[in-house]
């Protein structure tokens, strides 16, 4: 395994990073299945663990708790906040308010007393930048978080985040969780300028593209009854869905790339994973 710093923390992580969005009914419903992934991954020398309290409505943290137990040292764990978790109005964003319960309930998931890295799961228009990183500046003093960092992200407000650390002399975002495949560049038009200037680490999810990078799902194919594109609705669906007709041209794509993997003898998703 490849072990990289996290921006200018000193902190050596893993280049690859155990996602746990499956971990819970979204995916694996047991802890047995969980413990199973978690230990491969352990095993392949992965020391970074990432998930969310949104993710199976705060079942993958509950479920890293249990599996954790006993060795929670030996890990980095990850978690993010703000999507909504329930149906108040103030149980979602980057408020003080909201920022400070999601924390401590995480904690309570995890059954753990401090969070390696919390990232904010995204931006949040309605709330000050400044009052967020109040709060997390707050969390940080009290040793209920050592790191934090942002998803999803554009390059303005991470410039803008980083310039008001500066200014209120406040924690700073040391990394930047954004989504990043063959399929999907974006963040190279300026993202990535804005993270290397502010030596931020940069973690991106969706490498696979939703699943579209594994080759199972095929232009005008059934999907699986198992797969996500079946089981999953909205947005999600909709990316992967091979039915619909705004997904031609990925498909295409796909199968150009598929012709790449195999004449350099790999698998399409080794191939994609590479290209991260």
């Amino acid at each position: 395994m490849e072990y990289r710093v996290l921006g200018r923390t000193g902190l050596k992580v893993s280049s690859f990073v155990l996602g746990t969005g499956t971990f819970g009914f979204w995916g694996n419903n047991t802890e047995k299945e969980s413990a199973l992934i978690l230990e491969e991954a352990l095993a392949g020398g992965i020391n970074l663990i990432d998930t969310a309290d949104v993710y199976s409505s705060g079942e993958s943290e509950e479920i890293l708790g249990e599996i954790l137990k006993g060795r929670r040292q030996d890990v980095i764990l990850a978690t993010k906040g703000g999507l909504p978790m329930g149906s108040g109005q103030n149980q979602s964003g980057n408020s003080k308010f909201w920022i400070k319960r999601a924390v401590e309930d995480s904690l309570r998931r995890l059954q753990t007393d401090y969070i390696d890295l919390y990232h904010l799961h995204q931006p949040d228009l309605d709330t000050d930048i400044e009052e967020t990183l109040g709060v997390l500046t707050d969390l940080v003093s009290e040793g209920k978080i050592r790191y934090i960092g942002t998803s999803n992200f554009q390059a303005w407000q991470v410039t803008e985040a980083q310039w008001t650390s500066e200014r209120k002399n406040i924690a700073r975002f040391v990394s930047e969780q954004a989504p990043y495949s063959i399929l999907n560049r974006s963040i190279e038009f300026d993202l990535l300028a804005a993270t290397a200037k502010y030596g931020m680490g940069v973690l991106v999810w969706s490498p696979l593209s939703g699943g579209l990078l594994t080759g199972k799902y095929r232009l005008g194919e059934v999907v699986s009854s198992n797969s996500r594109a079946a089981t999953f609705s909205g947005r999600l669906k909709s990316i992967v869905d091979p039915i619909r007709e705004e997904n031609r041209t990925k498909f295409e794509v796909i199968a150009k790339l598929q012709i790449l993997a195999d004449e350099a003898g790999l698998t399409l998703p080794h191939l994609a994973m590479a290209f991260t």
